[in-house]
């Protein structure tokens, strides 16, 4: 019997692990991404011209990223050494913070939340009940309720310096808008679930090194063929089953792109569809990569007190995970009233929080910015009741992506989990 043939359409992490995962069952597959290079919304920049490779934003991954952590390992992707693997913690500029240590997720929270710092003993008595509360309820709650409304009885500090980061790390929206029902998913399976599931792992390499490019490699010495810089303008059923790709035969198709691109090559098969994976609004992430030279943070990643007039949540130093001495990126979560201020504005504002925030820790006054980055359509806006597309779209045509239906929000593991599910509904197909 031939080998089925399957056209993957979206080179982002998402299409990526539908390819790998396709090309192991069997098919003969081929990747088509409109842009030069891999890795959708999680990629590498081009070199800058001193060799420097920025991405287009400061991407993190946790613990419970096991898809990922086992699809990394397929295509030869050392995690161990792309990775830093560290406790969850959450350290400000003034050594306010909570760190988890190793261990059994309660007791280990429990901990955390003893150990913390800047913290009154009623903060921590308000948390560590919210939490029992929120696991006497099975990390469920109404569908409409917001993180804001969840989380409306708990202290200010509390608020402040956890819930309110956390869920715009988390869901890049703002905690008055975003979904508790997603929030207490993420909860759930990071800070509530197995040892080491809400371990930082931080990159100390450029995105590509993390799966793109490995997973290229890996797909072109297993027969697949890459087609990088090329849009696909029309999918059509075939006369005898099967779709036609831009004329192209196939026996099925994983539409990997963006939500809109996907919408738009599904819409003449799939009306209803389309209008679901075309209907959301996006939250921006912008990253302000700054040069301090010779200053040394205490933790390699560290909180910030985001405000009106504060933008970032969070700056990580690059030295410490393998890139630049002296260089520092600015993230920005949840960034639609800065994007509309604009790029030079943003990085004015980061540049005078810097300042501020960490001037007591020996922040240079010479330190500039590099590069501002803003990732406009970053991830889908995270809120309650929202309706999100399922992953079959037509008999042999599936989406991958995520912001298809599901518990989590728009991030890395998501997209995976949603490759390796269009891979295998699609291998489980009729032929």
């Amino acid at each position: 019997m031939p080998q089925r043939r399957l056209a993957v359409v979206g080179a982002g992490w998402a299409g990526l692990a539908a390819a790998v995962r396709a090309t192991q069952a069997g098919w003969s597959v081929t990747l088509l991404e409109m842009a030069p290079a891999a890795g959708g919304r999680a990629r590498s920049l081009e070199p800058e011209a001193d060799g420097t490779r920025l991405d287009n934003g400061q991407h993190i991954l946790i613990g419970a990223y096991r898809r990922t952590l086992s699809l990394m390992a397929d295509v030869g992707a050392d995690a161990d050494a792309l990775l830093l693997r560290q406790p969850l913690e959450l350290r400000y500029p003034d050594g306010a913070g909570l760190r988890l240590p190793a261990g059994p997720a309660w007791l280990v929270f429990g901990a955390g939340v003893a150990r913390a710092t800047g913290w009154s003993a009623h903060d921590k008595l308000a948390l560590v009940a919210a939490a029992a509360r929120w696991l006497l309820a099975g990390f469920r709650c109404a569908p409409g309720l917001t993180v804001d409304a969840l989380c409306r009885g708990l202290p200010p500090a509390v608020r402040q310096r956890l819930i309110d980061p956390l869920c715009v790390a988390a869901l890049n929206t703002p905690a008055t808008d975003a979904s508790a029902a997603v929030f207490l998913r993420v909860l759930r399976d990071s800070l509530f679930a197995g040892p080491g599931s809400s371990d930082l792992l931080l990159p100390r390499a450029p995105l590509a090194a993390l799966l793109p490019e490995p997973a290229l490699a890996w797909l072109r010495a297993h027969g697949a063929e890459l087609r990088l810089g090329q849009r696909c303008a029309a999918l059509e059923r075939g006369r005898g089953g099967g779709w036609r790709l831009d004329g192209e035969a196939f026996d099925a198709v994983v539409l990997a792109a963006s939500a809109g691109e996907s919408a738009r090559l599904a819409r003449p098969h799939a009306a209803a569809w389309a209008d679901r994976a075309a209907g959301f609004a996006y939250e921006p992430i912008v990253t302000v990569v700054m040069q301090a030279p010779g200053w040394r943070p205490p933790v390699a990643m560290m909180a910030l007190q985001d405000g009106p007039q504060a933008p970032a949540q969070f700056v990580f130093d690059h030295g410490a995970l393998g890139g630049p001495q002296g260089q520092f990126a600015f993230v920005v979560s949840g960034a639609a009233p800065w994007v509309a201020q604009g790029l030079d504005a943003t990085a004015a504002a980061v540049q005078a929080e810097a300042a501020a925030a960490l001037g007591p820790l020996g922040w240079p006054t010479s330190a500039r910015v590099r590069r501002s980055v803003a990732e406009k359509r970053a991830t889908f806006r995270c809120v309650p009741g929202l309706d999100r597309p399922p992953a079959a779209v037509a008999p042999g045509l599936w989406a991958a992506g995520d912001y298809l239906e599901g518990p989590y929000p728009a991030t890395l593991e998501g997209a995976v989990r949603s490759g390796e599910a269009a891979a295998q509904a699609i291998d489980r197909s009729p032929r």
